[in-house]
């Protein structure tokens, strides 16, 4: 038995060669792109994450404070009428103020909507009643304000809608 060697295997030709190479090339930046973009749009959300966690970190103290918020409108409003303790009232009406100021700087504000079509993602109806100023579907008497922080709705405002005229 002679040792005969084994046949080469064919040596693919150099432009076949460069050509997979280029191809290795373009599907390895194109991944190193895709990756680079990845991460560019992983940063964009952890921003965006961060700045909807500052403007609503503060949303369940607000929503806490809200029935007091509404206790303090209702004492004042019953006050106005009387006229011992007119200074008391006053003040109180200072210091309600001043915390609404305070709380709007914050990014909470009220949602009054007498006279605006009823919009269930921002109210929430109480009862109908007839009316003949106000158009059927909108808001009669607003029972409760609303209360929004940054634009959602915190609180929805309770409130009476019209069915328009009444029927004589």
């Amino acid at each position: 038995m002679t040792d005969t060697p084994a046949p080469e295997p064919a040596q693919p030709d150099a432009a076949t060669r460069i050509a997979e190479l280029e191809g290795e090339i373009a599907r390895l930046r194109d991944t190193v792109l895709r990756s680079q973009a990845d991460q560019q749009n992983q940063q964009r959300r952890h921003q965006r994450d961060r700045e909807e966690l500052r403007k609503f970190a503060s949303a369940n103290l607000l929503e806490e404070l809200l029935p007091s918020l509404d206790a303090l409108a209702l004492g004042l409003a019953s006050a106005q009428g009387q006229t011992e303790g007119r200074a008391v009232a006053e003040g109180f009406r200072m210091a309600v103020n001043q915390l609404r100021n305070t709380l709007a700087q914050q990014g909470l504000a009220e949602l009054n909507p007498l006279g605006q079509p009823f919009n269930p993602s921002h109210h929430e109806a109480v009862s109908q009643e007839a009316s003949d100023t106000v158009p059927e579907g909108s808001v009669t008497r607003v029972a409760r304000p609303g209360w929004s922080l940054h634009e959602r709705v915190l609180r929805p405002a309770a409130v009476f809608v019209s069915t328009g005229p009444a029927n004589k």
